[in-house]
């Protein structure tokens, strides 16, 4: 069965993006794909989401140059797509970003997407390499955490955050940079609850990462694999961290997702 690849083109560039497609023909992979719409209060960030996680998409290519990625809300709405499709299909997922641009590096992307693979638009085995990913089976590394985004106009963006499979949170926390938690709540992985009890709830939490200090909020609530930990924001937070709520028995030990 042929590979499927979906493609997603930042810069309309309708040219480089023929070039893949026909690229993905010529090798044996079943191209598609689409135009990046910044549109964040549409979550248009979501349009190729359902296309990513169908079981026969294999690799996702993005089209960019460093222009293109300048805008915070594209990097954010890129963050939040890739924080789904690893969500549903692994860390490991193979990602690659293809840019006629000599001067982009895996620096100037957010967290999520720092592992994908940086390739040159007039590199002669793109083909190749396009085909070896898409046929390699994925190997998804261990994680300390769990991490997922459910998004719609009406109620907003908002993050689930738990531990990983075995582990256990005495309490969750979670800040932003730029901006602060404006509801968070404590219920069943997958679903954001309709109702919540929080245990010791706290608002306004100080913490200090280097040079960078985050608002945070947090409960006291167990938290295992099967329960987890949701927020919202007020706004892009730029950075995020989270984790387990520190305490006597416990030292701090966050997480940290530099999301634009």
């Amino acid at each position: 069965m042929q590979k499927r690849i979906w493609i997603t083109s930042m810069s309309r560039d309708k040219n480089a993006t023929a070039g893949l497609l026909q690229t993905g023909k010529k090798y044996g992979l079943t191209p598609d794909g689409h135009f990046w719409v910044d549109e964040m209060g549409k979550m248009a960030w979501k349009a190729p989401l359902e296309n990513l996680l169908a079981k026969d998409t294999a690799l996702w290519v993005i089209s960019a140059t460093k222009k293109d990625l300048g805008k915070e809300s594209i990097r954010y709405g890129l963050s939040l797509l890739c924080l789904c499709l690893q969500n549903a299909k692994g860390i490991g997922f193979p990602i690659m970003l293809v840019t006629p641009d000599h001067t982009l590096s895996l620096d100037d992307l957010p967290t999520s997407l720092k592992g994908c693979e940086l390739l040159k638009a007039d590199d002669k085995s793109l083909g190749a390499k396009m085909t070896a990913r898409a046929n390699t089976p994925i190997k998804n590394p261990p994680a300390d955490y769990r991490i997922n985004i459910h998004a719609n106009p009406g109620y907003g963006i908002w993050y689930e955050l738990g531990p990983a499979k075995g582990q256990v949170w005495k309490g969750g926390l979670a800040g932003g940079l730029k901006a602060e938690v404006n509801a968070h709540g404590v219920g069943p992985k997958g679903v954001l609850p309709l109702k919540t009890t929080l245990e010791y709830q706290m608002q306004g939490i100080k913490l200090a990462l280097g040079n960078d200090e985050y608002t945070a909020w947090a409960v006291k609530n167990f938290i295992d694999e099967d329960q987890s930990y949701y927020v919202r924001f007020a706004g892009i937070p730029g950075s995020i961290v989270f984790g387990q709520l520190p305490g006597e028995e416990n030292e701090a030990d966050f997480n940290r997702l530099d999301l634009s």
